[in-house]
């Protein structure tokens, strides 16, 4: 199997599948063939050429825009074109750092393609035979990934919250991890990669951090997405990662990327430069 079969599968995918999705005259997302003849359907929300998916230009403001396809929503999930809605929302951002054009369910963004954003945090502890990760197994009634390997801590990014106030968010949630402790864990860096799925395209960034724990630590989860944690020495992260499927997709990339930066994937290995390269995925043009 090997390292870089978790960099191809994250990053497989087809844009001649697609069409842009245009809002405000910027483009934020990619939008199946398919769905793109169903929203040309919803001629007041949406106009669709053979290129591009357009949000109509008399929305004019996000309020108005996020509305206007909120009320779509439920009809494409009665009609089977989208899953199910989570009532949770994420932005819909042009670039990272500029004011959102939207907001739309968690669970429509793939159908969009538009960029997410997460953070995960290794939480790992230093002891006399090496360095170890803490690693929850996901509850099996999971939407995503059932019974897959996971981070201690891991989960997107919401509307209205900075990464900050998530990163306290989701180490409270997922290992009852107190706000004071949380806010040690130290940014060290970002993975990227674009992904083709049923749904659609996930174009997404997770914010890495590294939180060092003490080795009376014992994480509980505490919002039912975690079966349980295990403390695994590095050695062994590192090769269920290089032999086996075990870990949810996207962390596989996140742990390449701690195995890279502590020095247990080094510069000699023949497939050093396409790992550290590939954990960092632009989005395409």
């Amino acid at each position: 199997m090997g390292y870089l079969s978790h960099l191809r599968s994250c990053n497989a995918h087809d844009l001649r599948n697609f069409r842009r999705f245009i809002v405000d005259g910027r483009s934020v997302g990619w939008v199946r063939h398919g769905l793109a003849a169903r929203l040309a359907e919803e001629r007041s929300v949406f106009s669709v050429t053979e290129d591009a998916v357009y949000l109509s230009p008399s929305l004019t403001d996000p309020e108005d825009r996020s509305r206007a396809v909120a009320e779509i929503l439920p009809r494409l999930v009665e009609e089977g074109v989208i899953d199910r809605l989570r009532g949770e929302q994420y932005a819909v951002l042009p670039r990272w750092g500029e004011p959102p054009l939207m907001k739309l369910d968690r669970a429509a963004v793939p159908y969009f393609g538009i960029r997410s954003y997460g953070v995960h945090v290794n939480g790992y502890v230093r002891r006399a035979d090496g360095l170890h990760l803490w690693i929850g197994r996901r509850n099996a009634d999971r939407h995503v990934a059932p019974g897959k390997l996971d981070n201690l801590v891991a989960g997107g990014l919401p509307y209205g919250l900075t990464i900050e106030e998530d990163l306290v968010k989701e180490a409270g949630e997922e290992a009852d991890i107190g706000r004071d402790l949380a806010l040690t864990a130290v940014p060290v860096g970002a993975v990227t990669y674009v992904m083709e799925q049923e749904q659609g395209l996930k174009p997404d960034t997770l914010f890495v951090y590294d939180l060092e724990l003490d080795e009376a630590f014992r994480p509980r989860n505490t919002d039912g997405e975690v079966a349980g944690f295990t403390l695994m020495p590095l050695e062994e992260v590192a090769r269920l990662v290089r032999e086996t499927d075990e870990f949810k997709f996207n962390v596989n990339l996140v742990i390449l990327d701690f195995l890279i930066r502590h020095g247990r994937i080094r510069p000699d290995d023949p497939e050093y430069p396409d790992l550290v390269t590939g954990l960092h995925a632009p989005l395409p043009e």
